[in-house]
């Protein structure tokens, strides 16, 4: 069985160990595309937001958006951004599955949707969204002790997020939240 074939199984036979904690008050959705590079040692493709972005300008991310009213579900929403976002062709994808969602800090309701896609896809970021596009090791990204929590206080609420330095970059926030997610899902 190759390292993808393991993932695979591991993500849809282990059912989602997710709570929610605090109810979801996001009246928008999104969705991200988890794209899973299948490669003798698989790799997560993320990007850099381009910094002319007014909001998470500079950020790691995941290719993903907002939904739009012509998309008949989150899963057309995810393939249409990574389209638009690094050109990643929706047909490419093999959607395995798709995480919980997570309520982002600017009131989205954010679905996470891994998809499998294969090597050698010849990718281009849109400079109006994305200032570069860099892989990150599945095994890396699954090492749920790579995740370092910081704890706060906001609105008199207790809040945790997660920050995951690789490679000189900073994964954090809503980002490194999904990839946390996805590292308690398989483990």
């Amino acid at each position: 069985m190759t390292p993808i074939d393991t993932f695979i199984n591991r993500f849809q036979l282990t059912l989602p160990n997710d709570r929610v904690n605090q109810p979801l008050h996001a009246q928008k959705t999104a969705a991200v595309l988890l794209p899973i590079i299948n490669k003798p040692n698989p790799t997560i493709l993320l990007t850099e937001r381009a910094s002319t972005l007014r909001s998470h300008a500079g950020q790691v991310a995941l290719p993903g958006g907002k939904r739009d009213p012509e998309d008949n579900n989150l899963i057309e929403t995810a393939l249409r951004e990574a389209h638009e976002e690094v050109a990643i062709p929706p047909n490419a994808v093999s959607v395995i599955g798709q995480l919980p969602p997570l309520q982002s800090s600017s009131g989205y309701l954010v679905t996470p949707i891994v998809g499998v896609i294969p090597a050698g896809l010849s990718l281009r970021q849109n400079p109006a969204e994305v200032a570069s596009i860099f892989e990150m090791p599945l095994s890396h990204v699954l090492n749920a002790q790579h995740y370092q929590p910081l704890d706060f206080r906001r609105s008199g609420e207790n809040h945790r997020i997660y920050f995951y330095p690789y490679n000189g970059h900073l994964v954090w926030g809503l980002t490194a939240a999904i990839l946390h997610k996805l590292a308690l899902h398989i483990t």
